[in-house]
C-alpha cells in the first residue's frame, strides 16, 4: 500500500474526487472537516508527501462541527473501495484526530472553515490559525524532534501573537508541567530561533 505522495495535492484531490463520485453513485452525502498535512497540501502550504487524511469531525447543517466516533458504514465502505482502486492504505482517510474535540477546538473554529466539493462529499478545511494550533500541539508532543509537524509550523509562517494564542489553546488540552516545559521550548525556538538543546 502506498501513501498519499507523488505530488501530494494532486493525489489527494484524485482520491477525494473518486470518493465523492462513489458516494454520489451510491446515494450518500457527507460533510467532513479535514485537518493535518492533507489540509495543508490542499491549501498549497506544503508540498511534502502525507500518509493520510485526518478528519476531526463532521460539519452539521447548523454550521457546528460534531465529533464522529466512527465512520458511517456507507462512508467507510467507500473509503475502502477507493483505497483498493488507488492502492492506498485503508486508513487513508481516518478519524485519528477526533479526540481533539473532547476538550474543545480553538474558539471560532467553525467560522474559519472553507469548503471544497467532490460530488456529494464536502470537505471543510480548517483555517490557518487552527492549523497553527494543531501543529504546535503536535510539535510539542514530539519535541525535541523537529519532524514534519515542526516543518509544517515553519511553513505556516505563524506570527508571534498567533503562536502565543495557539500556545494558550494547547495548554487547555494538556496542562501538565512536562508539556508546558516543552511548549515553552518550542515557542522560544519558533520566535527566537532556539535550538534542540532548549
Amino acid at each position: 500500500m502506498s501513501t498519499l505522495d507523488h505530488h501530494a495535492p494532486s493525489q489527494i484531490e484524485e482520491a477525494l474526487t473518486a470518493l465523492g463520485e462513489t458516494l454520489e453513485q451510491r446515494g450518500h452525502s457527507y460533510e467532513l472537516v479535514l485537518v493535518g498535512g492533507a489540509n495543508l497540501a490542499l491549501q498549497g502550504v506544503i508540498a511534502r508527501p502525507t500518509k493520510d487524511g485526518d478528519i476531526v469531525g463532521e460539519r452539521l447543517a447548523s454550521g457546528r462541527v460534531a465529533k464522529l466516533d466512527a465512520m458511517p458504514e456507507p462512508l467507510a465502505r467507500a473509503i475502502t473501495d477507493v483505497a483498493s482502486a488507488f492502492g492506498l492504505d485503508e486508513g487513508w482517510l481516518n478519524l485519528d484526530p477526533a479526540s481533539l474535540m473532547d476538550l474543545g477546538l480553538p474558539s471560532g473554529f467553525e467560522s474559519r472553515l472553507t469548503s471544497r466539493r467532490y460530488g456529494t462529499l464536502t470537505i471543510w478545511l480548517a483555517g490557518r490559525f487552527d492549523m497553527i494550533c494543531f501543529k504546535l500541539y503536535a510539535a510539542v508532543d514530539h519535541w525535541p524532534t523537529r519532524g514534519r509537524h515542526w516543518q509544517d509550523l515553519i511553513a505556516l509562517e505563524a506570527e508571534p501573537l498567533e503562536i502565543e494564542r495557539a500556545a494558550a489553546w494547547c495548554q487547555t488540552h494538556d496542562p501538565s508541567h512536562a508539556f508546558r516545559d516543552s511548549l515553552d521550548a518550542v515557542v522560544r525556538a519558533l520566535t527566537f530561533g532556539g535550538s534542540h538543546e532548549e
